[in-house]
């Protein structure tokens, strides 16, 4: 009962403290909140010439506040900048999204009490293709290997340049989420796994 209890309360400050920092994002200084939906299309690299054209990389640390399926509330670490971000489920690619900006220092001390196991590190490049910008995930530590690139698109069937070094299209997989990442890390998944051949919706 004690326990119960322990955790309980842990969960309440937990999510008290989350409402504050969302409270403080919007009224702040730190910028007002983004509200839109996200579609985003995920594929793996068949080769590494996309290296030759990356306008700029950005390392990044993010955590889960909590993670359920279909919802995850997420703190992440880019630089200079933090964002609190909130994701609903995804439906045919596409799904709500409410991004805070937050002060870093808060942001890191948030990744440290609240994310402990369930933090990942990856370096994000951009490169152009056409008229879209590619975001490539380098992930790094227990995810080392793993490198997929999204594009953002305005709507589910857009048009877009698929360039020679794009690999499989994983987009709605699960074990591809970053939020799966930090639960099943790319190291423990199996050989077949990581070369992309199980293409099952797990």
């Amino acid at each position: 009962m004690a326990r119960s209890r322990a955790v309980a309360v842990g969960r309440k400050q937990r999510w008290l403290a989350f409402g504050e920092v969302a409270h403080r994002a919007r009224q702040g200084k730190q910028g007002e909140r983004v509200m839109g939906i996200e579609i985003e299309r995920k594929f793996l690299v068949c080769d590494a010439s996309w290296r030759t054209h990356i306008k700029q990389s950005q390392p990044m640390a993010q955590g889960y506040l909590a993670a359920s399926p279909g919802t995850t509330v997420r703190v992440r670490v880019a630089g200079a900048e933090a964002f609190l971000t909130l994701k609903g489920p995804v439906k045919e690619l596409a799904r709500a999204e409410f991004e805070y900006a937050i002060p870093v220092e808060e942001a890191r001390e948030m990744l440290a009490l609240f994310c402990e196991g369930h933090r990942l590190e990856k370096v994000r490049h951009e490169v152009e293709v056409g008229e879209h910008l590619w975001e490539i995930d380098e992930f790094t530590g227990e995810n080392q290997g793993l490198i997929v690139a999204e594009v953002e698109l305005a709507s589910a069937d857009e048009a877009f340049v698929r360039p020679r070094w794009l690999g499989a299209e994983v987009s709605g997989m699960p074990r591809y989420y970053n939020s799966q990442l930090v639960v099943r890390p790319f190291a423990c998944w199996s050989e077949a796994e990581q070369r992309g051949e199980v293409s099952c919706r797990e």
